[in-house]
């Protein structure tokens, strides 16, 4: 299955409201998301909703106040796993678990002009999820993640790339994503086998500033990209 064409963004941040600093996870969006729509094309980051402990009701009523910030800033709102929300919230799309409903089941509950996200942990993972009919993978963990510890070992590099290489659809690389750790990445992975862009929880979210991390991994991603006074 050839890759959608509207899978544009390069930058995937992943919330978690328990690592934001000042414990304000709306301004945190809303400050890395005003940084992107300054420095960057339209459409180059995609914000995912992941607060997985909150009612249905509470991850709703999120997700309305990030719909709003998502269309100021020209990035699409993804929901973790909760199609139900995701549909509610008019969102722009829903990220599923490896252990959540398949992906024929989500796309007939969200029709056609919805994406879908798949989360890989091996590279037959992402074969997988493209033979389904996903939009994209992230993959991953990548390096040891900043967010929380280890759960499974680190692929590096090299699994990045056969990752990459493993299914026609976009690929996010995830785990232990810092600016320095995006330019390697990119530097060694052929333009083959290269990442559609990175996925980031800590690196953005536990900064002292979500506005300068994000800017700092925009640049990381193409250093073309610099923000506007």
């Amino acid at each position: 299955m050839s890759p959608r064409p509207r899978v544009s963004f390069r930058l995937y941040l992943i919330t978690d409201r328990r690592v934001v600093k000042n414990g304000d996870l709306i301004s945190a969006c809303e400050a890395a998301l005003t940084v992107a729509r300054e420095a960057a094309p339209p459409g180059t980051v995609a914000l995912q909703l992941r607060e997985k402990d909150l009612s249905a009701r509470a991850l709703y009523e999120l997700a309305i106040r990030l719909r709003e910030i998502c269309a100021r800033a020209g990035a699409p709102l993804i929901v973790n796993d909760r199609v139900d929300v995701a549909i509610a919230a008019n969102a722009d799309g829903v990220h599923l678990p490896f252990d959540s409903i398949g992906v024929s089941m989500a796309r007939r509950l969200l029709g056609p002009d919805r994406l879908i996200g798949v989360s890989s942990h091996s590279p037959p993972d992402v074969a997988g999820a493209a033979r389904e009919g996903a939009d994209f993978a992230v993959f991953g963990p990548v390096f040891d993640p900043l967010s929380k510890p280890a759960g499974a070992s680190a692929w590096g590099p090299s699994g990045l790339g056969a990752a990459c290489g493993a299914g026609a659809i976009p690929v996010f690389a995830l785990g232990g994503i810092t600016p320095d750790r995006t330019r390697e990445l990119f530097a060694y992975v052929g333009p083959a086998a290269r990442p559609a862009g990175v996925a980031s929880i800590g690196a953005i979210f536990a900064a002292d500033s979500p506005a300068l991390a994000t800017a700092a991994m925009l640049s990381a991603l193409d250093p073309s990209w610099t923000r506007r006074q």
